[in-house]
């Protein structure tokens, strides 16, 4: 049995389909000004401009739906391509530098005139108590115990440990580390070692020997490790001692061993002799 709602809309249908067969049929003769084709026309117009209305707002939605999807899409795609971009300009920014760096050492390698190896720094010794760097290059490559260490600022320490394809650095910064130095100033020899935070001390200065804050201190070659000339580091601190032959000086080095990731390692000037 019909409930009352669906026999009221039953009624609804028929009569829309009543009024649309009474149009068809009025529409064959000129413009209804009376009689039937009037009343359909009358009866069916707020249907017709309800449903227009409808299917027009239901068209603006599904259009308007669809160009918000289209927009997040190419909002995702244009991030993604700045995001691509940007890597590529970071890429593009480290290629530079490295090339920059190595150029430098092809340049270093030149002026030393003697076969070298260039070496990527990987790895850094965690201790405070040593100043040590891993290099990627080994015996396989060339390296060898007691084969000095340089960058394009100057000395950086000497190989004491060699694998295959990876060799231990001492820095000039190590405790352990000795390079016989000279001012070139004053032209007064010395030793420098390593001291603390990152500072060298220059051992052994006469105090007689003029020494000035700034003054360049390089090796002197006298070790038969490291060729003569190579830059170490400037006065950064004397200690003229109210008592003793020898005055107490801090040195900076030239190298940042912070920033250190290329390094060029060279035979010593004395090859140790094989055994």
């Amino acid at each position: 049995m019909f409930s009352k709602q669906m026999a009221m809309i039953v009624g609804i249908i028929v009569l829309i389909t009543l009024s649309i067969m009474m149009l068809s049929i009025s529409s064959h003769r000129s413009s209804p000004t009376h009689g039937p084709g009037r009343f359909a026309i009358a009866l069916v117009a707020p249907f017709q401009k309800a449903i227009s209305h409808t299917s027009h707002f239901f068209r603006d939605i599904w259009g308007h739906y669809f160009f918000l999807v289209s927009v997040a899409e190419e909002n995702v795609r244009l991030r993604e391509k700045a995001q691509q971009t940007m890597a590529l300009q970071h890429q593009n920014e480290e290629l530079l530098q490295a090339n920059e760096r190595l150029g430098k050492l092809l340049s270093l390698q030149r002026k030393i005139e003697r076969p070298a190896v260039a070496a990527r720094v990987v790895g850094k010794d965690p201790s405070p108590w040593f100043q040590t760097v891993l290099v990627d290059k080994g015996r396989e490559d060339g390296v060898d115990i007691g084969y000095p260490v340089l960058n394009p600022a100057g000395i950086v320490g000497l190989v004491v440990e060699v694998g295959g394809h990876s060799a231990k650095v001492m820095l000039i910064t190590d405790p352990n580390s000795a390079v016989d130095a000279v001012l070139q100033k004053s032209r007064a020899r010395a030793i420098i070692k390593g001291g603390t935070s990152g500072y060298c001390v220059l051992h052994y200065v006469l105090r007689k020997n003029t020494v000035e804050i700034g003054d360049s201190v390089i090796s002197s070659g006298m070790d038969g490790v490291f060729p003569k000339g190579l830059p170490i580091g400037q006065v950064l601190e004397i200690d003229n001692k109210e008592s003793g032959i020898f005055q107490e000086v801090s040195v900076m080095p030239f190298v940042d061993f912070e920033r250190l990731e290329e390094v060029l390692i060279i035979p010593p000037t004395d090859p140790p002799k094989p055994k």
